[in-house]
């Protein structure tokens, strides 16, 4: 073969996605999406289902005491970032994400199936919060390990639009919730939803982790774990546990995996999630028209990420993540200071902040994955992600609804222009990593 044909075979396989590559996209898109459908049907249905599990005569402190349950599950996805992480990195990619699909599902399930307080008392509410203890400890090992196998199992020039389906695939399972609660609640009487209606979303959508399961018992390992094993058996050395290490020998780039996120998630929780709220709150426009725009929104986000994807492959990671909190810092003032209630105005601004948040969402995966070496790659995402999402992103929806009803709204683009300011000085600072060898 001559070094021309040489150079072109390279380039082809640096750029095609491989069938093992395809499957490995639609096994963990797919799988992934399952997971947050199994996470989300939680929040979707909490004020259908939470008087059964506590007593009766204060529906309000109920729901209170659900939320509640809810943030315990999210406090538990650091732990289970850090713990399925190292087992991702010690047993492969494949055994972390059936694991945590498995234990998703299955916690799920027993929600679906859990008698109410007024059967079992107490053992009712204690049943719900261990379940929800499994299912943040899953959530939080899905990320690290679901993004390390996408991106190992790309085309070395295609890594970020692996990628970019871990955050597509995230959306898509809040999406199928939503839409789970919407065919419910619009076709079931009052009483039949509040009966047995909201088992029937639990059930249905543990039963959707068992297409997961399937799909990702069937892929095979990545390459880049496989040679790392065989790196650690030819060594001799003993592996450390990967947590210790990320520390201990990789301390910057945990810390960057760290800072690269404060910007990405809490604009994203902000825009993605609370926006409606916010909107009604601050400016009166009907939840409901909120909703819709911020659904179309969403729609419109999820369609352009893997384009996204590719065009971070094409440009680098630098600029891309740069433009997202450089966009953000120019934005947010007029932002929050032109949403006035009315339904297109706010469509728009949901519309420019998603195709801001492309930057962020499209690249996380990848450039995260970069940061390490194989041997804690899961670990080395998940964690350092998982504590700045817990710190960072779960307190943004508090802290904007607490300056709103104390008369600070009018400083919310203040405090997310704080966070992409943020964001720049650690994006123009870091390294790029495009067409970094991941071995």
């Amino acid at each position: 073969m001559t070094p021309q044909a040489s150079t072109a075979v390279e380039a082809v396989h640096d750029t095609k996605l491989t069938a093992k590559g395809r499957k490995a996209i639609i096994a963990g898109g797919i799988g992934n999406a399952v997971e947050f459908v199994d996470w989300a049907v939680y929040t979707t249905f909490s004020s259908v289902f939470a008087h059964h599990f506590f007593p009766k005569g204060d529906p309000v402190a109920a729901l209170l005491a659900t939320l509640a349950i809810f943030a315990v599950g999210f406090l538990m996805r650091p732990v289970g970032a850090a713990v399925m992480g190292a087992y991702a990195d010690r047993h492969g990619r494949k055994k972390g994400l059936v694991l945590t699909i498995g234990l998703m599902a299955a916690a799920t399930l027993v929600i679906g199936l859990a008698p109410t307080y007024e059967m079992v008392g107490l053992l009712s509410p204690v049943i719900l919060v261990a379940c929800r203890v499994v299912q943040g400890f899953s959530a939080g090992g899905e990320f690290g390990s679901s993004s390390a196998f996408l991106v190992e199992s790309a085309a070395s020039k295609r890594r970020a639009f692996a990628g970019s389906w871990q955050q597509v695939s995230v959306g898509a399972g809040v999406l199928v919730a939503s839409g789970l609660g919407a065919i419910l609640t619009s076709s079931l009487s009052k009483e039949a939803l509040d009966s047995w209606g909201w088992r029937v979303a639990f059930i249905f959508a543990a039963l959707l982790g068992l297409v997961g399961l399937w799909l990702r018992s069937s892929v095979a390992e990545t390459d880049s774990f496989v040679k790392a094993q065989e790196r650690s058996k030819t060594s001799g050395e003993p592996r450390r546990n990967a947590v210790w290490t990320m520390f201990v020998q990789h301390p910057k780039a945990t810390l960057r995996v760290f800072g690269i996120t404060i910007a990405g998630t809490l604009l994203y929780y902000i825009w993605i999630s609370y926006m409606p709220t916010y909107a009604a709150l601050a400016t009166g426009i009907p939840l409901s028209q909120a909703l819709v725009a911020n659904f179309l929104a969403i729609g419109v986000f999820l369609i352009l990420l893997p384009f996204a994807g590719i065009l971070s492959d094409k440009i680098g990671r630098k600029p891309t993540m740069t433009a997202f909190a450089g966009g953000f810092l120019l934005f947010s003032w007029p932002a929050f200071t032109l949403m006035n209630g009315n339904f297109w105005m706010l469509l728009l601004i949901e519309l420019i902040g998603v195709i801001f948040l492309l930057g962020y969402s499209a690249n996380c995966a990848a450039i995260m994955a970069e940061q390490f070496p194989a041997e804690i790659r899961a670990t080395g995402i998940g964690l350092p992600y998982a504590l700045a999402v817990a710190v960072f992103g779960g307190t943004a929806p508090y802290i904007t609804t607490w300056m709103t009803t104390n008369g600070l709204g009018g400083l919310v683009w203040l405090y997310c222009s704080a966070a992409a300011a943020i964001g720049v000085s650690v994006y123009l600072t870091m390294k790029e990593t495009k067409g970094k060898d991941l071995d």
